[in-house]
């Protein structure tokens, strides 16, 4: 046989399936949001809200903290963050002002673990809140009646959410910075978008609504508190407990790692098996010539 023609015949299937990898990830693409975010942008008037009917929904849609917290927070203060934020909490060179920020605000860097720093100057990342919610709340109470401001701690209701528009507005909003997948990824200046797979319905509703870090805020007019719990649903029911229909989550970064591990494993094993198919072959073909 020619040598061009078993060439052809070799890297035939390899060719085959590159496209059905490309084909596959586009699939996956479009499967999980990104056709979503570009078809949303025919209806974005849906995401903004106006009108003093709305803001009074929006009030209703919060938490009361109880003032009989104060004392309670006061001392908890002092003991976990007057240190940078000095008794007063306004702030120092090492943690700024905390008065006026609103409760929404305080309840988010607390209750995620971002805060109170172990030591001074550290990263502040996700972990598990060494307080309890009671002594949270606690702090929360005492340090917004330093001053009026802020968001307060929205009340999120899952019962009637819409995940279908929840997952429109995430990947309209959202997936840019966190992924599809809510895996998070890295940003500009050596920061980072922290993963979503962990945080709780009011932790994204207050992260939407305070915009902590570098993400930018999400205010009423923009998402209404209707949009803001579809995004939750969203993101508890269907980020944090995948789908995997293929059977393995590649750890839930996307089509990147499926179309990868298809190329590495696919590709290379196909590659070996043309190769030992033409060697054999030829050997065939060698020894019938004697």
């Amino acid at each position: 046989m020619p040598y061009h023609k078993k060439l052809i015949r070799m890297l035939l299937l390899p060719a085959l399936l590159v496209l059905l990898s490309t084909g596959f990830a586009v699939i996956s693409i479009y499967r999980n949001g990104s056709f979503a975010a570009r078809t949303s942008l025919v209806s974005t008037g849906t995401s903004v809200s106006t009108g003093a009917s709305q803001a009074g929904a929006e009030k209703s849609n919060t938490v009361s903290i109880p003032k009989s917290l104060i004392p309670e927070g006061h001392i908890l203060f002092i003991e976990n963050c007057s240190s940078c934020h000095t008794n007063t909490g306004e702030g120092s060179y090492r943690g700024p002002n905390l008065v006026g920020l609103g409760a929404a605000t305080v309840d988010f860097w607390v209750s995620t673990g971002r805060m109170p720093l172990s030591q001074p100057g550290i990263e502040a990342v996700q972990k598990p809140s060494r307080l309890t919610r009671q002594q949270t709340l606690a702090i929360v109470a005492y340090v917004t009646s330093l001053g009026k401001g802020g968001p307060p701690i929205p009340k999120v209701n899952l019962k009637h959410a819409n995940v279908s528009e929840g997952q429109t507005l995430f990947a309209l909003n959202c997936a840019s910075c966190h992924t599809i997948t809510g895996s998070g990824d890295a940003l500009s200046n050596r920061s980072f978008s922290s993963s979503l797979h962990i945080a709780s319905p009011t932790q994204i509703a207050e992260a939407l609504r305070i915009g902590p870090g570098n993400m930018p805020r999400f205010g009423p007019r923009t998402l209404n508190h209707k949009e803001v719990e579809d995004i939750a649903a969203y993101v508890t029911r269907f980020i944090q407990h995948p789908n995997n229909a293929g059977g393995v989550g590649l750890g839930g970064v996307g089509p990147v790692a499926e179309g990868f591990i298809a190329l590495l494993i696919g590709l290379g094993g196909l590659m070996l098996v043309s190769f030992w198919i033409g060697d054999r072959q030829e050997k065939e073909e060698s020894r019938d010539g004697h």
